[in-house]
């Protein structure tokens, strides 16, 4: 090994010694195994066993985000005025009750679509104070040198849950119904809150004396957010791009398992090989960040998942060839997707004061998040009255547009994004 290889490396070692680190990345890894049987088990409930109409489709899709547009804001305020780690584990227990609602109400004969839209929103806001705690919390549980490592750590074990994940709950689906892998990640979720309970973090929160009212505090961290000329051009970009391609997501499960008659273990294997691009990409993000430069790899992974996204609605026009242009988009679309995320979310990280983290990445995911129930909305609206296609196309065309924030601007340029702090 050269000593630029054990340089590289030495974040990664640090990390694996790291007890607090080890238990979050533990029970990370389980939550996000389990919570691909849920991703595919959904919209298979939805459209194979529920019938669902696109636009019952689309509300449903519009459910499960629309808690970062509605409380999107004031959670980050919140989440900065109390112990991330336990804001987690309430979330991961609230969820886990209502995702073992749903078996329940199928095996009593009653489950109905307006129970998986109340369950998918209520799991929505649980989503909101979990995610943003938990970006939130990376910074505060690691020291600065450490946190891209401990970002693209996660990241890879994410995708290799998201390989696994798809293909074995599609095995398992031609043997159990829907509803029942759902079990499985009730119990992930409470295995996660397990872990949590584990880690021990020195986080200090602000006396409440130095606190200003809600009010004050969402619009400084919306301030920090869209004065900062790397931070505002990323969330317009991500956040476009989120709108435009939930017309092209939120139509995905009925176009597969409806239009082109594709089985629920075909779309998990299109899902679980997509996601081998996505570990890919996580692994590759430090050699591609190195060699194109952060700022370039940001702007031009952008651009080109727009063009993987439009596999999709070319999978409808060519249905004889569908699967396997399912599957290329779906690998090139992740691996793109995932050197993107962890460039980004880095460089955020980096650039935010720690008493502002919570804020930030609130301000960010009401913007990027908060436009995809809007999208999802649309989908079911425009599906059903100019067709599943034209639609699809619609958002390929503008998530391409979404990329113009990055691609036009000085961050194309930048070889490094800046990494100051700047304490306010």
């Amino acid at each position: 090994m050269t000593t630029a290889d054990a340089t590289a490396d030495a974040p990664r070692r640090q990390l694996l010694r790291n007890r607090n680190f080890l238990w979050l990345w533990g029970g990370d890894a389980i939550s996000q195994l389990g919570t691909q049987f849920t991703q595919l088990a959904i919209p298979v409930i939805a459209v194979t066993l529920l019938h669902a109409t696109e636009f019952q489709v689309g509300v449903l899709t519009a459910a499960e985000t629309a808690a970062f547009l509605v409380v999107g804001l004031p959670a980050g305020a919140w989440i900065d005025r109390m112990r991330k780690r336990r804001v987690m584990i309430a979330a991961d227990l609230i969820r886990a009750l209502f995702l073992a609602a749903v078996p329940v109400l199928w095996f009593a004969g009653v489950l109905e679509i307006w129970h998986l839209i109340v369950i998918a929103t209520v799991i929505g806001v649980a989503t909101v104070f979990f995610d943003v705690s938990y970006q939130s919390f990376v910074p505060v549980l690691l020291p600065g040198p450490l946190v891209g490592a401990g970002n693209s750590l996660l990241e890879t074990t994410g995708q290799i849950s998201r390989i696994g994940g798809p293909g074995l709950a599609g095995l398992l689906l031609t043997i159990l119904t829907a509803p029942v892998l759902l079990i499985a990640d009730a119990i992930s979720f409470v295995g996660s809150a397990f872990a949590l309970s584990r880690v021990r973090d020195t986080e200090t929160l602000r006396p409440a004396a130095e606190r200003e009212s809600l009010r004050r505090e969402i619009a400084e961290g919306l301030r920090f957010v869209f004065r900062h000329p790397v931070l505002w051009r990323i969330t317009l970009t991500t956040g476009t791009s989120n709108l435009f391609g939930m017309l092209v997501g939120t139509l995905e499960a009925i176009l597969i398992l409806r239009e082109l008659v594709l089985s629920p273990a075909s779309f998990g294997l299109i899902m679980g090989i997509g996601s081998v691009g996505g570990l890919l990409g996580a692994l590759a993000t430090p050699w591609v960040t190195k060699h194109v430069g952060e700022g370039t790899a940001v702007s031009l992974s952008a651009l080109a998942m727009a063009a993987a996204s439009a596999a999709i609605p070319l999978a409808g026009t060519f249905p004889g060839v569908a699967l396997p242009i399912l599957i290329l988009g779906s690998f090139v679309n992740s691996f793109l997707v995932l050197v993107y995320n962890i460039t980004q979310v880095t460089a955020r990280q980096r650039l935010t004061p720690a008493r502002l983290l919570g804020r930030m990445n609130a301000s960010i995911r009401f913007v990027v998040w908060g436009v995809m129930p809007i999208g999802a909305l649309a989908a079911g609206a425009l599906g059903s009255t100019i067709g599943i296609l034209p639609t699809m196309w619609i958002g390929v065309v503008g998530t391409a547009v979404g990329s113009f924030w990055v691609l036009f601007s000085p961050i194309t340029r930048m070889r490094t994004l800046p990494t100051e702090l700047v304490e306010q």
